[in-house]
């Protein structure tokens, strides 16, 4: 077949199809192998309440995700995930626990801390020009000790509020987890600020190449100190619905989120350069790993086996990506 025939073909493809992201689609191509994979395993597997179910899992996953993508496509890194995750489920927690004002302030005090973490982050990068790698990992031990010192070194004993708990395991909407519905929100409120404002087009020509959007007039260390700043944010509201869904904090508890984050964002096309992805991807990703989960518990994988599966897969995908030239 002569290289001709190639664009005549291309050209009577369906619109959608064209503008398809490979990666994107390779995502949901995964994802139906996982569910039909997972269905020779269990008959309930692919049964309306099981799915459901794993989808308020991956909302959890995926509101934590929406803020690691926005620092990925500055072409940076958030390290500090587990710990804020921690922060903003233990103060939402403790702030719970002071009357009715502490119910009523629980779960904006908790995202708070998030946001008040990525602010450091995100002057440490923009302003002071200290990596993105360092300073997130800086900020991780330091919201540790902080948390260690709050509790003595022990379980949290505050418990999460009702509204902490209505809003992960409620449902306002018959048969559709309220886990969901927030995810739902974050995820149109981020393809809008992508997709539709000066701030997400400025976010995208910093990822590609931040020298020349800086000469373009963008305020490129206001930008990337807000996305840091959101990132926190929607960390901590993360590690607050899986309080509500818990109905405490506890030690440690967004450490196994960080991992699956990136790998979440990473499989569903967003660059690990920066500069390139799409929502839509992100979201793909997320189910994605949120079924692997699923079935490498049924197969009864240990923790450690997981981590190096998600490892492999971060470490694939920045091979991939790293062939593209680089444009920083």
């Amino acid at each position: 077949m002569s290289d001709t025939t190639t664009p005549r073909i291309a050209s009577h493809m369906p619109g959608f199809l064209r503008r398809a992201d490979p990666a994107v689609a390779t995502a949901f191509a995964c994802i139906i192998l996982l569910l039909i994979f997972g269905s020779l395993y269990s008959t309930s597997f692919l049964s309306p309440e099981y799915l459901l179910q794993q989808l308020k899992v991956a909302s959890f996953l995926g509101v934590i995700a929406s803020g690691m993508m926005l620092v990925i496509l500055l072409g940076q890194i958030d390290l500090s995930v587990p710990w804020v995750v921690a922060v903003g489920a233990m103060m939402a927690c403790a702030a719970a626990a002071h009357g009715t004002a502490g119910m009523v302030l629980a779960i904006p005090f908790g995202i708070a801390c998030g946001v008040l973490i990525g602010l450091v982050n995100g002057i440490g990068v923009a302003y002071l020009r200290i990596p993105s790698m360092i300073i997130t990992l800086a900020t991780n031990a330091v919201a540790q000790g902080l948390m260690v010192v709050h509790t003595g070194g022990f379980s949290p004993q505050d418990s999460a509020s009702a509204a902490m708990r209505w809003l992960a395991t409620g449902f306002l909407l018959p048969g559709v987890p309220n886990a969901v519905v927030v995810w739902a929100i974050v995820g149109a409120a981020m393809v809008f600020v992508l997709t539709r404002t000066t701030f997400g087009r400025a976010v995208y020509a910093i990822g590609n190449r931040e020298r020349a959007a800086y000469l373009s007039g963008v305020d490129t260390r206001r930008i990337v100190m807000i996305a840091f700043a959101v990132s926190g944010g929607l960390s901590a509201f993360g590690g607050v619905l899986l309080a509500g869904y818990a109905s405490k904090a506890a030690q440690a508890m967004g450490d196994a989120y960080l991992l699956p984050a990136i790998a979440a964002v990473v499989l569903g096309g967003t660059s690990i350069l920066g500069g390139r992805g799409s929502y839509l991807g992100t979201v793909a990703g997320v189910i994605l790993i949120t079924l692997l989960q699923s079935i490498l518990s049924v197969m009864q994988m240990p923790e450690a086996g997981r981590q190096v599966i998600y490892g492999v897969v971060i470490i694939g995908m920045l091979l991939l990506y790293g062939r593209a030239p680089a444009s920083r």
